[in-house]
């Protein structure tokens, strides 16, 4: 069964040594960077196969297709970095690590509510749309501080930084606005805000990531293969 999955053996190597290479080269420690491994659309055994490898952390994004094959999973921590409806943070509460794509105080809310209700405190990344793009969810870079400041107030959740998805073009650009937003926010040591995750960089763009400071890569397709987004 394991040799039918090679080609993750060979993309980890490669995604490690790419981690490795773009770390040294801009300055930083490679342990300091954490790879998600995003399993949307991908079979669990095929999931299970990469944990095998090594790949402890898990990035699922959508909320039907992870409550499918949660069951099926070996051992990994699992956090949600998809668009998030509020009436649906009830069947994720309990399982997962963190949410990274809280982009209002409604969700944060929610979060924070059910959270509470299940006795833990839930640490989350404030999602932003860096590009302002109306295809993707994220808070507005000028909206950003409000909504830290609203979000501290809740006592369930725990900020723990940043994610982004930049556009495509010009993603250096947009890297770099991400890393000035989140090294401002750090040295502001706002209360109840632990800016310690800057979650941005995928398949295309994550050692450019790395090169602005990014703590954690997301990859699916450089680590799985293209798959079927339109199951």
């Amino acid at each position: 069964m394991e040799s039918n999955y090679s080609f993750v053996d060979e993309n980890l190597r490669v995604i490690r040594e790419n981690v490795r290479e773009a770390a040294e080269k801009y300055g930083r420690n490679s342990g300091d960077i954490r790879i998600m491994a995003v399993t949307k659309t991908v079979a669990p055994d095929i999931v299970n196969h990469a944990v095998s490898l090594g790949i402890d952390l898990l990035g699922e994004n959508r909320v039907q297709e992870y409550l499918s094959k949660a069951g099926s999973y070996s051992p990994a921590e699992v956090q949600f970095i998809g668009g998030l409806q509020t009436n649906k943070v009830k069947y994720i509460i309990e399982s997962v690590s963190m949410i990274q794509s809280v982009d209002s105080l409604k969700l944060g809310a929610e979060i924070d509510r059910l959270a509470a209700k299940h006795g833990k405190v839930m640490d989350i990344l404030c999602e932003v749309n860096i590009g302002g793009e109306d295809s993707k969810g994220g808070v507005a870079p000028d909206k950003l501080r409000e909504l830290i400041g609203q979000l501290t107030l809740l006592k369930n959740i725990r900020i723990k930084g940043l994610m982004t998805i930049p556009p495509p073009t010009d993603s250096d650009i947009f890297l770099g606005k991400m890393q000035e937003l989140f090294n401002k926010l750090r040295e502001e040591k706002i209360s109840g805000a632990d800016m310690q995750v800057l979650s941005m960089g995928m398949t295309h763009d994550y050692t450019q990531a790395i090169k602005y400071g990014s703590t954690l890569v997301r990859i699916g397709t450089g680590l799985f293969g293209a798959r079927n987004y339109s199951k």
